[in-house]
């Protein structure tokens, strides 16, 4: 039997935006309601063996958003991440979200925040004059788009993502943060299958709210 999310230890590496820059005279009061609200969120994560082929073990949060004090509690959890890792003054004006997961829940956290959304989508779906990036598959090579206005020169952006597994996608998002004048805060994904080391491509702080599945196990 595949054990569940919820009884995965935590790493025992510390998250580069935990280890450093928290702030505000509350920070006790708000990492107790965090490692609350994670609680919450592992236990209502689904898992499904064998899926989408054999040896697979494949992480469902949609859970997260069918009820909504769930999705309260997912967007609460990321919202007391940034209060306790960027001063107000350095906090992000937008939050970008990679195609598709990251357009469920990154217009909401930049709702809350008072942020911008910004897409990074899959080629021909964006208007206008973009920008792209590529990025390595297992099976070949794929590539992002921004549009070449969505983001401004000196803008601070976080880019965020449900699950960070080889990194290619999440790097490419940030090479486009870049070529447009952001200044990349940091990434923040909702679950991070860390036997695959994907945090190792990513030149900017790495934020994973929930912990990874073992080796060898996970989308």
């Amino acid at each position: 039997m595949q054990p569940s999310t919820s009884s995965h230890p935590p790493s025992n590496r510390p998250d580069a935006t935990e280890a450093s820059g928290r702030r505000g005279s509350n920070l006790p009061t708000t990492t107790s309601e965090l490692a609350g609200l994670k609680i919450r969120l592992y236990k209502s994560l689904r898992q499904f063996p064998d899926f989408p082929e054999p040896g697979i073990l494949f992480e469902d949060i949609l859970p997260l958003f069918s009820d909504p004090t769930l999705h309260e509690s997912l967007i609460r959890a990321l919202e007391l991440h940034i209060e306790n890792s960027y001063s107000k003054d350095q906090r992000p004006d937008v939050i970008v979200g990679l195609e598709a997961r990251g357009f469920l829940f990154g217009p909401s956290l930049a709702l809350r925040l008072g942020a911008g959304f910004v897409p990074v989508r899959k080629p021909g779906k964006l208007p206008g004059p973009t920008e792209v990036a590529s990025y390595k598959k297992e099976y070949g090579e794929d590539h992002f788009q921004i549009q070449a206005d969505a983001i401004k020169q000196g803008q601070r952006v976080l880019i965020l993502d449900d699950i960070i597994a080889t990194g290619g996608s999440a790097a490419a998002a940030g090479s486009l943060v870049k070529k447009l004048g952001g200044v990349l805060l940091g990434y923040i994904f909702i679950l991070e299958l860390d036997f695959l080391r994907g945090r190792d491509k990513l030149d900017a702080p790495v934020y994973t709210l929930l912990s990874s599945q073992p080796d060898g196990e996970g989308t």
